[in-house]
């Protein structure tokens, strides 16, 4: 559950709760990698990784590839919660710094995150590089993830324009989210799971490209329709209504909830919704949305009956933001935090508002003339996009840049 920079995670028991957070069981040792994959996993020993020790481990080994010995140098930690740490380390052999996410391990079960992290590979998410098992003198068994490294958060980003009494720049709250947008886009179609989690403490940012990837899949799960989830999950300012009310069938549209939070504490310079308790927080979102209706509660968790709310009228939304507030900000944040969860835009819809339109344009770049991060090199996530949307999506000028000769057909 942690961050990698910026801060830890407190939901990290309540993921433990969730009936489907584990598999069969079987040995932990054995999860290895397939055969051909990064991220194989090796057993090692030795004490508790802290700063300046020494971890050691064998990668390679399959398809006739050499065995390796890769030894990394704990720097830092950077985060920690009921999960265990995340720390900085660096690869002795090559130079590069990581992040490690060391877990402990129940020896019966395969790990959730690990198995979401393999299944994984995009540019606005954070990638696996490989992983290996460590046990301690008392026997215990810890998963270490290792990660590539991003320096900075976006928790850190806006603490640090809060500082200086600023708000950040439009360019740069249309450039983060519009990639957040596309990492859901991504794990929400392609794996088809459900982040669970996303705040800003979870959205690492390059300060160099400003290219932004999702990280901690702690509390991530492939959603299947008519099982049941756990409905404490997701960090209390970001928890859609539907969670609140107790829903346990929900689906990835609790993520695009979160990321309208995320969107609106970026152009506020604050959270939009700072709920001191899971009732309070209900009592927060009633005081910019009004009171729900019988069917926006149906639509949140049809079990939920204890209907006893005060009726308070929603807010204008234009009366929540600044007079010089783009209509088309105001318009986008409007059409993700609506509390009936099938009324609220997809992950690649959000993409396509004409919010982010600056961004598409022929000669767009980066406020210091760099261009910007890869934005408009989608795959596989556009599948079921019609060819109105995908037109949307992808700018002429990238077209022809990427040789796309012709659009994906719509889905059935």
């Amino acid at each position: 559950m942690a961050t990698l920079p910026g801060g830890a995670h407190t939901a990290g028991a309540a993921a433990a709760a969730d009936p489907m957070q584990v598999d069969q069981p079987r040995s932990a040792a054995a999860v290895v990698a397939p055969a051909g994959e990064k991220h194989g996993a090796s057993l090692i020993e030795g004490s508790d990784p802290v700063t300046g020790h020494i971890i050691s481990t064998t990668i390679g080994g399959k398809n006739g590839e050499p065995k390796r010995t890769i030894s990394y140098m704990a720097e830092r930690v950077v985060g920690t919660g009921s999960f265990g740490i995340v720390f900085q380390a660096k690869c002795l052999e090559t130079g590069e710094t990581v992040a490690i996410k060391k877990v402990l391990q129940d020896k019966r079960y395969k790990n959730r995150e690990l198995q979401i992290m393999r299944s994984m590979d995009h540019c606005n998410v954070v990638s696996l590089k490989h992983c290996f098992f460590s046990t301690t003198s008392r026997d215990e068994l810890f998963l270490n993830l290792v990660m590539e490294f991003v320096p900075e958060s976006l928790y850190r980003v806006l603490k640090h324009y809060s500082n200086m009494n600023q708000r950040m720049p439009l360019i740069y709250v249309k450039l983060y989210v519009y990639q957040i947008f596309r990492g859901l886009a991504y794990i929400h179609t392609v794996p088809g799971v459900c982040h669970r989690d996303v705040k800003p403490q979870n959205l690492l940012v390059d300060p160099l490209t400003h290219q932004v990837k999702i990280c901690d899949f702690g509390s991530a799960k492939m959603l299947v329709k008519g099982e049941a989830n756990i409905s404490y999950i997701c960090s209390r300012y970001y928890r859609a209504p539907e969670l609140i009310f107790g829903a346990t069938e929900y689906t990835t549209s609790i993520d695009i909830w979160s990321a309208g939070c995320v969107l609106a504490e970026l152009l506020l310079g604050q959270p939009l919704f700072p709920g001191e308790s899971a009732v309070d927080q209900l009592v927060e979102i009633i005081k910019v949305l009004g009171t729900p209706t019988r069917e926006e509660i149906r639509c949140m968790n049809p079990n939920y009956t204890e209907f006893r709310f005060p009726q308070i009228k929603a807010h204008p939304w234009h009366k929540i933001f600044h007079k010089r507030m783009p209509p088309e900000a105001i318009d986008l944040a409007s059409r993700l935090l609506q509390y009936s969860p099938n009324l609220r835009c997809t992950a690649l819809e959000a993409c396509a508002h004409p919010f982010f339109d600056e961004l598409r344009e022929p000669h767009a770049r980066l406020p210091n003339g760099r261009p910007f991060p890869p934005l408009f090199n989608f795959k596989q996530e556009l599948a079921n996009a019609s060819p109105e949307l995908i037109n949307r999506l992808i700018p002429e000028h990238a077209r022809r840049h990427c040789g796309f000769n012709f659009l994906p057909a719509a889905g059935p």
